[in-house]
């Protein structure tokens, strides 16, 4: 027999392309994007790896909790919005990931990062997975505040120009 706790918590792994593969989404201007090159594990298709990242990087958890009726699931989650065969790379996909603004702190490139690629890349469903793009709004860029001497002072210290410089704490 069942109990009634377990009933509204049934532990065991659900899909995660029921809820975060959307390819009827469309992208918005203040959505982080990102592009990922996913290799699933044999037996996982592409949509439910893609579906596993979006939801890995976001909101996602592979059991009920109890804390999902008190937020717009939404509002916050990651959606994976299209996949493609790399071509030439037998099993490998890039899949397009949207991130709404709503889940990041402002000003927080750590925050931002440690969201996107923190722990998915331990993912069980994933034999390898490598970020290939980001694509991040000028208005969250905004809040970064940058070095506190201007960014020329940083470049000549490092020696380092014509490309992006990162650094996260």
């Amino acid at each position: 027999t069942e109990t009634k706790a377990s009933v509204g918590f049934k532990a065991g792994v659900k899909e995660y392309k029921l809820t975060y593969y959307t390819p009827e989404y469309e992208t918005k201007d203040t959505d982080i994007l990102a592009a990922f090159r996913v290799t699933p594990q044999p037996g996982v298709p592409p949509e439910e790896a893609g579906a596993a990242v979006a939801a890995e990087s976001s909101t996602g958890t592979w059991t009920t909790v109890w804390t999902d009726g008190l937020t717009s699931l939404d509002r916050y989650k990651g959606r994976c919005y299209h996949i493609e065969p790399v071509p030439g790379e037998k099993d490998q996909y890039i899949c397009y990931v949207a991130y709404p603004l709503d889940l990041f702190e402002e000003g927080s490139v750590t925050n931002m990062f440690t969201s996107i690629v923190g722990n998915v890349f331990g993912f069980k469903a994933l034999r390898a997975l490598r970020l290939e793009d980001l694509r991040i709004p000028p208005a969250y860029i905004k809040t970064f505040q940058g070095p506190p001497h201007g960014i020329q002072v940083e470049r000549d210290k490092l020696n380092k120009y014509g490309r992006p410089l990162l650094g996260c704490t």
